[in-house]
């Protein structure tokens, strides 16, 4: 019994040895010459993306947002419906408010998106209408956010905010919640 562990134990070694030095890389054989240096392919030239915004077109629901966010809603069976774009009881005739929805349904959900131009004062009044109807004022880096009083805001983003308004130099973005800005592309 013990001479065929032994037997078996040995064929075991001798099989792991085999495979060892079937699967081990063969050493190079010495050189008194240095190696030679291999020139590495040409590279292919590949076009250079620019950091640039194309020069936009026309202001359009689909070209506000990101074509991503175009494709996904697309998908889901939604189209746009362009509105009037107001802001604080100041009407922008330069600006497009779009409302994406299922319309093959009777349903409340959908998303917002609106961008502008605005003048110095056009954005004044704008602001002081805000404020006068509730809505809360936050400066940051990127401009002026005007957001709804969330205890009325039939949805909350991760942060707790509704629908935003953000004030630029000469223009001015919306969407039904803060982070949903990030989704408005159009730079006018």
């Amino acid at each position: 019994m013990i001479s065929r562990i032994m037997s078996a134990a040995a064929g075991v070694l001798l099989l792991l040895v085999v495979l060892t030095a079937c699967g081990a890389p063969a050493e190079p054989a010495p050189s008194s010459t240095p190696d030679a240096i291999t020139p590495s392919p040409a590279a292919t030239p590949e076009p250079v993306s620019s950091n640039e915004p194309e020069p936009p077109g026309e202001l359009t629901c689909e070209s506000m947002i990101s074509a991503g966010t175009v494709s996904a809603f697309t998908e889901m069976g939604w189209t746009a419906q362009p509105k009037e774009f107001v802001v604080g009881g100041v009407e922008l005739p330069d600006g497009l408010l779009c409302f994406w929805a299922d319309y093959s349904v009777a349903s409340d959900h959908g998303q917002l998106y609106g961008w502008a131009t605005l003048g110095t004062e056009d954005a004044a009044q704008a602001q002081s209408g805000l404020l006068a109807e509730g809505w809360k004022r936050e400066d940051g880096s990127d401009g002026v956010y005007f957001t709804e009083d969330p205890e009325y805001a039939m949805g909350l983003d991760e942060d707790g905010y509704g629908m935003t308004y953000l004030f630029g130099d000469g223009w001015v973005r919306f969407a039904d919640t803060r982070q949903g800005l990030i989704l408005i592309e159009w730079t006018g």
